[in-house]
């Protein structure tokens, strides 16, 4: 099934009952709904995990005609029986993360005199197998808009969302420290990749990309330490995973999937100066240093973040500590210099293991992104790993975003020791 048919399958899913639903939350039970239409603004290379439309409402309210409109996620409509379980775990996270967690983590923060964390408002969801919606606020009727993936944030844009990931983070501990045991027997306590009980095959996902970056790595030239390094560090993929769900005192919510894709912004003069998080199915409670790992990894180029890295995590710091004493919590609450650093190096595997991951697809063109959605079959793993492969090594030589952004991540982790000079 291409994508046009696949978006074609999922309008079904979405119900008048549903949108009836969102504008009630939304406008309040006098609003009348006159009509609805799905509008998709999304394209190819943009959605992963589900596929993201809109939903254009018509409406009345005390006798006004008005008009409003809703982000809508949906079922990715892939076809494949047996991994919706996956899917709609996904969907459960999200959706706990905005009906449950979130208004708990705003409340922390209003009581700490502070403002609300950056994310759409949330309506309504529908969770059953096979059918999943969350309706969320359009933020771009608000003006925010998605970056140029393909383009590494600069520091402006990249500040932004490390003040947001300082704040989320420092409202999940003021949470902690006000219903110690609210995070108790909850997803968030689990690592993504342990998230699905097993039915996603996380040596598989990552090795296949392992031995793409080996055939990249081969084909340029001059980075047989760094060869080394990820043939040895692949057999430990899990383990390497698991290790970061140890409790520490660095345990927060992460967003676990903060990359410029997931990040809305909006402009003033063409300055950014507000982001919107977007897309928590990957949420969970870990280090932050897997937040920062992900972010600055992912979504910025070698020539942004070597030089500015202190700033950046000073920008982290400063905002999370400001949270933290806002809230009460005393000096045991706030981190050093020292400490933001060193925990950030101790997981810069995980920036280099996601940066091998998603690498390709970040700079390949719209419609030359294979299609991710999770597939029933090995074979079809195995079929979309080599077109990654192929079209990787092809952009080694025609994109020329791809050689500095991929190699710089190896050109740094070989200067702090993480990979064998």
């Amino acid at each position: 099934m291409d994508y046009d048919e696949r978006m074609k399958s999922c309008h079904v899913l979405v119900t008048e009952e549903a949108v009836q639903e969102t504008l009630k939350a939304d406008k309040g039970i006098k609003a009348q709904l006159t009509s609805w239409r799905i509008e998709d603004f999304t394209k190819f290379g943009d959605n992963y995990a589900s596929i993201v439309t809109s939903v254009v409402v018509s409406f009345v309210l005390d006798g006004v005609d008005e008009q409003t409109s809703y982000v809508v996620k949906v079922n990715p409509c892939h076809g494949y029986p047996n991994t919706e379980g996956v899917t709609n775990v996904g969907f459960v996270k999200e959706a706990e993360f905005y009906g449950k967690l979130l208004p708990r983590l705003n409340a922390a923060m209003e009581e700490a005199s502070l403002k609300t964390l950056r994310f759409p408002k949330y309506y309504h969801s529908c969770l059953e197998v096979g059918k999943e919606l969350l309706f969320l606020e359009d933020l771009r009727r608000r003006g925010f808009k998605m970056y140029d993936r393909r383009k590494g944030l600069d520091v402006a844009h990249a500040s932004l969302v490390l003040e947001e990931l300082a704040r989320l983070h420092a409202a999940s501990l003021l949470l902690q420290n006000k219903d110690p045991e609210y995070f108790q027997n909850t997803l968030l306590n689990r690592d993504w990749a342990n998230t699905f009980d097993g039915a996603i095959d996380v040596d598989a996902m990552f090795g296949g990309h392992f031995d793409n970056t080996v055939a990249m790595l081969e084909k340029i030239g001059g980075y047989e330490t760094s060869i080394q390094w990820i043939q040895s560090t692949k057999p430990n993929i899990r383990e390497i995973l698991t290790e970061q769900l140890e409790p520490s005192k660095y345990h927060v919510v992460c967003h676990g999937d903060a990359w410029n894709n997931n990040c809305l912004f909006r402009y003033n003069e063409g300055v950014p100066e507000e982001v919107m998080f977007v897309d928590l199915q990957l949420n969970h409670r870990v280090s932050f240093g897997n937040d920062l790992n992900y972010f600055l990894y992912t979504s910025l180029t070698g020539d942004v973040r070597k030089p500015n890295l202190d700033a950046l995590l000073e920008t982290y710091r400063g905002h999370f500590n400001a949270a933290m004493e806002a809230g009460g919590a005393g000096g045991e609450g706030r981190l050093s210099e020292a400490e933001v650093l060193q925990e950030f190096r101790n997981l810069n595997v995980l920036g280099a293991l996601f940066n091998m991951m998603i690498i390709g697809a970040i700079l390949m063109e719209p419609e030359d992104v294979p299609d991710f959605q999770m597939k029933g079959k090995d074979e079809d793993f195995e079929k979309i790993i080599e077109e990654m492969r192929v079209k990787s090594l092809d952009m080694i030589d025609t994109n020329p975003l791809m050689r500095p952004r991929f190699l710089s991540v190896f050109d740094e982790l070989m200067e702090t020791g993480l990979i064998p000079k």
